[in-house]
C-alpha cells in the first residue's frame, strides 16, 4: 500500500473547520461589498432617433446618423443598441422581420474620418414586442481603434399597417473607465495572491515525493497555476494595444480553468475510490472526453463570434447562425451528462467510503465547500440573467445588464477563495511527517476507535490526530505494564 503525504485537513478540530468556512465567507463578502460600492460597469448614452435623422428625411425608419461619445482604451468595447417604440392598440405579442443596413466610420484625433470597411453591412433582424419591444444590438466592436465612431443606420420593411412606429431610441454602451481601473487592480491583486499561494503550496510539499501525494494534492498543483491564468496576468495588454488578441486570450484562459475545475471534481470523487495506478485509458479518457466537449464547444463559439465580428461588427451568432440552436442543444446535453456522472460518483463514493475515517473526512469537506460555491454561483447567475439563464445566455459573455461591479467581482472572488481554501487544507502542516498507519487505501480503517475519536480525538480535541492516538496508545501500554 502507498503512503499518503499528510494533509492539514486531518489535524483540524471542529472549531477549526468552522473557522475555515467563516474566513471563506468573510473574504467573499468583502469582495461583494467592494463590488457593490464600486462603479457601474456600463456607461450609457441614449438618443431619440427623430433628432438623428439625416437632412430632408421624415421617415421613422431612417437613415439615422449617429456619432459615439469620445472613447479611450479604458472603454474597452462599444455597443450600439436600438429600442423601437410602437403605437399599439393591444398588448399582444408581435413579431416582425426587417432588414438593417449599417455603415461604420472611424474618427481620428485630428477629426479626419476613415471608412473602416468599404461596404455597407446588411443584416436581417427579428423584432419581438409584447408590452414593450426587445432591445436590438445594432453594432458591437470588441476593441477600439478610433477615438470616436460615426455610424449610419437604416431600417427597411419595418413599417406595418397594424402597428405604427412612434419613436426609435438609440443607446451607446461602453465600459465605464472607472470600472476598468477597478478591474485592473482586482486582477493584479488576485494574480499576486494566487502566485503566493501556489509557491507556498509547492514549498509545503517539497519534502514528499510526488508519487506519495494524494490525488487532491496532485490536482491542486495543476489548478493553482491555471488559476493564475484565469486571473490573466496579461490583461493590461488590452489597454496598451488595440487588438482582439488580449480579449481572446482572456476567454481562452477562463475556459481552460473552468473545464479543469470540472475535471478535478469527477477525477477526485472517482480517484479517491480507485487506489494504485489509475490507467489513462479507463480512468481519465471518459472524463476528458466529456469535459473536452464542453471546452471545445465554448472555445469554438467564442472564436467563431470574435472572428466574424472582426469582418462584420453587426454579426451575432445567436441571430445570424443557423446552427446555433443545434450547438446550444448539444452543449446542454453534454452538461446534463456531466452532472449525472458527477452525482453518480459522489453518491457511490459516499456510500462506499462512509466508514473510512480519514477518507470520509476528505469527502465531506470537499462536498460541503463545493456545494456552497455552486449554490452561490447559481444565485449570482439567477440575479444576473433571471429565468432566461438557459434561454438566451448559454454562452458566457459579458451582458450589458450589469448594474454594478458586485456581480462581476463576485465570480472572481468566489473561485479564487475556493482554491485558496482547498490549498490550505490539502497542504501539509509545518511539522508534518509520514504516519505509517495512514494509507491512501479505502480498505484501511481504525477499528479500535469511533469516527469522532479518530478525527477529533475525543478528550484530546485540540491535539493532532496522529499525536493524540499515539498518546492514548502509550497510556494504555503503561497501564498494562503497571498491572503486571
Amino acid at each position: 500500500m502507498d503512503r499518503l503525504a499528510p494533509m492539514r485537513l486531518y489535524t483540524l478540530s471542529k472549531r477549526h473547520f468552522v473557522l475555515v468556512f467563516v474566513v471563506f465567507f468573510i473574504c467573499f463578502g468583502i469582495t461583494v461589498f467592494i463590488g457593490i460600492a464600486g462603479p457601474k460597469i456600463i456607461d450609457e448614452s441614449t438618443f431619440s432617433g427623430s433628432k438623428l435623422m439625416m437632412s430632408n428625411n421624415t421617415s421613422k425608419t431612417g437613415p439615422f446618423q449617429l456619432k459615439s461619445p469620445p472613447l479611450s482604451t479604458y472603454n474597452q468595447q462599444l455597443w450600439l443598441t436600438c429600442l423601437i417604440q410602437l403605437i399599439q392598440v393591444d398588448s399582444m405579442d408581435f413579431h416582425k422581420e426587417f432588414d438593417m443596413s449599417v455603415e461604420i466610420k472611424g474618427i481620428m484625433q485630428d477629426a479626419s474620418v476613415m471608412h473602416i470597411h468599404d461596404n455597407v453591412y446588411n443584416r436581417s433582424r427579428l423584432l419581438h414586442c409584447g408590452a414593450i419591444c426587445e432591445e436590438i444590438i445594432v453594432v458591437h466592436l470588441g476593441y477600439l481603434n478610433y477615438t470616436q465612431y460615426q455610424i449610419n443606420v437604416n431600417f427597411e420593411k419595418l413599417q406595418t399597417r397594424k402597428y405604427e412606429i412612434k419613436e426609435v431610441h438609440f443607446t451607446w454602451k461602453t465600459y465605464n473607465p472607472s470600472f476598468s481601473q477597478v478591474e485592473i487592480w482586482f486582477r493584479f491583486v488576485f494574480v499576486v495572491f494566487t502566485f503566493m499561494v501556489t509557491c507556498l503550496f509547492a514549498h509545503s510539499l517539497r519534502k514528499f515525493s510526488m508519487r506519495d501525494w494524494g490525488i487532491e494534492q496532485k490536482w491542486m498543483s495543476v489548478l493553482l497555476p491555471l488559476l493564475l491564468l484565469y486571473n490573466d496576468p496579461f490583461f493590461p495588454l488590452s489597454f496598451l494595444m488595440n487588438s482582439w488578441f488580449p480579449g481572446m486570450l482572456d476567454d481562452l484562459f477562463q475556459a481552460i480553468f473552468l473545464c479543469a475545475l470540472l475535471l478535478f471534481w469527477v477525477c477526485v470523487y472517482h480517484g479517491i475510490r480507485v487506489q494504485g495506478e489509475r490507467k489513462c485509458l479507463t480512468f481519465y479518457m471518459p472524463k476528458l472526453f466529456i469535459v473536452g466537449l464542453l471546452w471545445l464547444s465554448a472555445v469554438t463559439l467564442g472564436i467563431w463570434q470574435t472572428v466574424n465580428e472582426l469582418h462584420d461588427p453587426t454579426y451575432q451568432f445567436k441571430v445570424d447562425t443557423g446552427n446555433f440552436q443545434g450547438m446550444k442543444v448539444f452543449f446542454l446535453i453534454v452538461v446534463s451528462l456531466y452532472i449525472l456522472y458527477l452525482i453518480f460518483l459522489i453518491v457511490r463514493a459516499c456510500s462506499e467510503l462512509k466508514n473510512m475515517p480519514y477518507i470520509d473526512l476528505r469527502l465531506k469537506f470537499l462536498t460541503a465547500l463545493t456545494f456552497v460555491v455552486l449554490v452561490i454561483s447559481i444565485a449570482i447567475l439567477y440575479l444576473r440573467f433571471g429565468a432566461k439563464v438557459l434561454q438566451d445566455n448559454f454562452v458566457s459573455e459579458l451582458s450589458t445588464n450589469y448594474q454594478n461591479s458586485a456581480e462581476f467581482l463576485s465570480f472572481y472572488g468566489l473561485l479564487n477563495f475556493y482554491l485558496y481554501t482547498l490549498a490550505f487544507v490539502y497542504s501539509p502542516s509545518k511539522n508534518a511527517r509520514y504516519d505509517s498507519e495512514l494509507k491512501d487505501n479505502p480498505a484501511f480503517s481504525m477499528l479500535n476507535d469511533s469516527d469522532d475519536e479518530v478525527i477529533y480525538g475525543s478528550d484530546y480535541e485540540e491535539m493532532p490526530l496522529q499525536n493524540g492516538r499515539a498518546i492514548k496508545a502509550s497510556t494504555k501500554y503503561e497501564d498494562e505494564t503497571d498491572s503486571d
